[in-house]
């Protein structure tokens, strides 16, 4: 399944937190789409690990989005002088250490746009 975001935000770190609150929300659907209605403790366990393991990490020009153990699952774009970007834009993962620059997935400022628990969507 997949969350959508529809509000915007002022800031970039709180795009970053609805962004992250969505992605967390469809891993708990997701989790208890394969588990059943009721969680299980195994199913409590692994949301809990989701959440504590999502990390932020801010680069020169990039805010990367990961989780320990299962990689990055977006960069969003985190200057406003990028030639093919605006700030706040969400892009999909290339690899490691770099974005997949084809296109936006959404912007994290302006809201109204879909993600799931492992990250943007493909085009």
């Amino acid at each position: 399944m997949t969350t959508f975001v529809k509000e915007g935000a002022n800031t970039v770190l709180d795009g970053l937190t609805k962004m992250k609150t969505a992605m967390i929300d469809d891993y708990v659907d997701w989790t208890t789409r394969c588990g059943g209605r009721e969680l299980s403790d195994t199913n409590k366990r692994m949301i809990a690990e989701y959440k504590e393991n999502y990390t932020i990490t801010y680069g020169k020009k990039y805010i990367k989005i990961t989780e320990k153990g299962g990689g990055v699952k977006a960069f969003v774009v985190g200057v406003d002088n990028d030639k093919k970007f605006k700030m706040g834009d969400i892009l999909k993962p290339a690899g490691w250490a770099a974005p997949a620059r084809n296109a936006a997935r959404g912007n994290i400022l302006e809201g109204n746009y879909a993600i799931n628990w492992t990250g943007p969507l493909y085009l």
